[in-house]
Order: structure tokens, then C-alpha cells, then sequence
């Protein structure tokens, strides 16, 4: 069956996702100022240095462009390469873990897809669904497998490991996320972010660490 408005084959080139790039990086600070329903595809256009019709031709409309940005922020903590070695300690990965986690969750800069993300999740559940499923879900699942093969070796006891491996992250982002994404304090410093994660780790080892 075709459909009623069949998208023409583009194909993209070095130039052509470039200027891609450029609508993303002006559409992401459009929507970090004035928000999903403030943001207009002419000040997006404004914002990036493109004619509107340059514009359209990447995007039908802002509910697609912030999909872009969505899968870029995807893209961009997928990026990130935990060591969850099964055969590596378990204090020394929860701590390097936690620690670039919350880095990563709380970098000036990288609250404003989050935040979007969060407000317009009711209106648009396919995007809140895509961001939850391909960067929360993905990095508690990894986590969970390490969790599981140090339960394997017996060095921890978790009857629930996929809610232990969450109960972590939620522990690591204690006092320095809710803050961050909420724009009450700026982002931590790594000192407090080590400070944090450490305590997380001394909690978690006390109720899952072999006795």
C-alpha cells in the first residue's frame, strides 16, 4: 500500500548532514529557550541560519526535529563506554560507573533534552518511550548483566538484580540530578559527584555484598 505522503529517497551526503547538524544545534537552543510549544519553525530557522524552506526540506515539522535531537542525545550517551568487565571488582566498577553516569547526566548543557524530553512525554509518548527504552533502559541493562555475573561468582546476593542494578543509578543521582534538571543548583563538581557515588556504593554493598 502507498502511503498517503510518501517521503522522497534523500540521500545524505558529508555537505547535506552538516547542514543537518547546523538545524539540530540551532533547533536544540530554540527549545532550551522557549520551550516545545514556544519554539516556531521560523525561529528554529532563525536560530540555525536557514531559510525556512531549507528547513523543510530536512523536517516536516518541530515534533520531528525534536525527535532528531533525541536520537543525537541516543547517540551521544550511547557514546560512553563503561568498563562492566565481568572479571573487574565490584567497588571499583560501581564507583567509576556512578561516577561517569552522573557526569554524563548532569553536564552543563545536557539537562535541556532531558528537561523537553520530560515535559512534552504526556503529549508525545513515542519520544518519552524512545528516550526511556534507548538510553535509561540501556544503561541499567548493562549494568544489570555485570550484576549478574558477580552474583554468579559470589561475590554479591540480589534476588532482584534488574531492580538493584536501578536502585544504584537512582542512589548515584541522590542530591545532584533532581537539583541539576531542575535548574536549582549547577551542574555537580566531580569532587561531589565522588563524594555521592561512594556513599551510593557503600549502601549498595551493604545490602547486596556477600555477608
Amino acid at each position: 500500500m502507498v502511503a498517503d505522503n510518501p517521503t522522497p529517497l534523500h540521500l545524505v551526503g558529508e555537505a547535506d548532514s552538516s547542514k543537518r547538524r547546523q538545524i539540530i544545534d540551532g533547533a536544540r537552543k530554540v527549545f532550551m529557550d522557549l520551550g516545545f510549544d514556544g519554539a516556531s519553525m521560523g525561529e528554529i530557522a532563525r536560530a540555525a541560519g536557514v531559510s525556512k524552506g531549507t528547513l523543510y526540506v530536512y523536517f516536516a515539522d518541530k515534533s520531528r526535529l525534536f525527535e532528531a535531537i533525541v536520537e543525537q542525545e541516543t547517540l551521544e550517551q550511547g557514546k560512553l563506554s563503561f568498563n562492566f568487565d565481568p572479571k573487574r571488582d565490584v567497588t571499583t566498577t560501581l564507583m567509576a560507573f556512578g561516577q561517569a553516569y552522573i557526569q554524563l547526566l548532569c553536564r552543563p548543557g545536557g539537562g535541556s533534552a532531558i528537561r523537553t524530553v520530560m515535559a512534552i512525554a504526556e503529549r508525545m509518548p513515542d519520544v518519552g518511550r524512545t528516550f526511556y527504552n534507548n538510553v535509561i533502559a540501556v544503561t541499567i541493562g548493562r549494568l544489570t548483566a555485570y550484576l549478574e555475573a558477580r552474583v554468579g561468582l559470589g561475590d554479591l546476593v540480589i534476588d532482584d538484580i534488574p531492580l538493584a542494578a536501578t536502585q544504584f543509578t537512582q542512589m548515584c543521582q541522590a542530591s545532584l540530578f533532581q537539583p541539576f534538571i531542575f535548574q536549582a543548583a549547577p551542574a555537580p563538581s566531580p569532587e561531589r559527584i565522588k563524594e555521592v557515588v561512594a556513599s551510593a556504593t557503600r549502601m549498595f554493598l551493604s545490602a547486596y555484598g556477600k555477608k
